[in-house]
């Protein structure tokens, strides 16, 4: 297959990226890109940040937060996982699901395709991948475990609310393989990533890019899908509760959020304050969660203080 170069590790342009390959190119068959992101959780087209991931553990360790254009779930990556992509017109592509797996077992792997977008070995999942189509094209993407970081993973996927004990990290370990301990005979991921390449593409010649095309993925990513419009706002309503005990008692919330914005917000509790906190639920709606950390909120919680009132969104 021809190839598409792409050294970006910046989470935000490889989605631009995916989206041009995909949109922009006019390919007759199908050609494969291998790339790579620095830390960051990649949530699908259709799920919501503020259901599906840790944002809190993200802000803390600087992972940065990207949207895909494929459906799915949340995934991990980080510099030990290597990702593919593979963009073809639809008539060339049901063959496409296995030419990843098939390329696995080539270098040593047993892997197989399993259940509805997973690549097994032994049991444990390796990949999973996800696919879109436009007009007559598909593209299909996915991850490929070399030696992820599992804890740091484990803690970014963390469900706000939820509560993952060290049996559960124990779970995902149990659950999840990384390839290097199938491919001893490629000591670091870039030996690895070198052989898949060589593999895929066969012979074949890369598939060059113009400068043009090069400024119009750039374009996309600072304009569509590096924005809190697409990352944050293009997320469907959900509702989430928090609780939490602060100096004026014990606050619970009940919210829901459309669009990155909040529409519904109640309070509920045995806590102490000047004022009935309806009256600042009233006024809470319509706005994003990221500015709560800046309002004054003492007049309706005893003592309490803006960033501690945004943490009680984060239970």
């Amino acid at each position: 297959m021809k190839f598409l170069t792409n050294p970006c590790t910046n989470a935000h342009w490889n989605m631009a990226f995916d989206e041009f390959a995909l949109e922009g190119l006019d390919v007759q068959e199908p050609l494969f890109y291998l790339w790579q992101n620095a830390p960051a959780v990649i949530i699908g087209l259709n799920q919501s940040p503020y259901a599906e991931v840790n944002l809190p553990y993200l802000e803390e360790k600087g992972i940065l937060l990207a949207r895909r254009v494929t459906g799915g779930g949340a995934v991990y990556h980080d510099l030990g996982n290597l990702n593919y992509s593979i963009v073809g017109p639809v008539r060339d592509m049901e063959e496409a699901f296995e030419i990843m797996p098939a390329a696995l077992c080539k270098l040593g792997v047993p892997a197989e395709r399993s259940g509805r977008n997973d690549i097994l070995v032994e049991g444990r999942k390796c990949s999973g991948y996800a696919k879109r189509l436009s007009r007559d094209r598909m593209m299909i993407h996915g991850t490929l475990m070399w030696d992820v970081d599992l804890d740091v993973l484990t803690e970014a996927l963390k469900v706000p609310g939820s509560k993952v004990s060290a049996k559960g990290i124990a779970s995902v370990r149990s659950r999840v393989a990384n390839l290097k301990d199938y491919l001893l005979q490629y000591p670091t991921l870039k030996a690895f990533q070198a052989a898949l390449q060589d593999l895929l593409a066969d012979g074949d010649a890369e598939y060059p890019l113009t400068a043009a095309q090069q400024e119009a993925v750039d374009r996309e990513a600072r304009e569509k899908f590096g924005t809190w419009e697409w990352n944050f706002g293009h997320s469907p309503e959900t509702t989430h509760q928090g609780r939490k005990k602060f100096a004026c008692g014990t606050v619970e919330v009940l919210y829901s959020l459309k669009n990155g914005v909040l529409t519904e917000v109640a309070f509920q509790g045995d806590f102490l304050g000047n004022r009935p906190a309806e009256e600042l639920a009233a006024q809470l709606k319509g706005k994003r969660l990221e500015e709560l950390a800046g309002l004054d909120v003492s007049a309706w919680f005893d003592g309490m203080d803006g960033p501690s009132f945004a943490s009680l969104f984060e239970a």
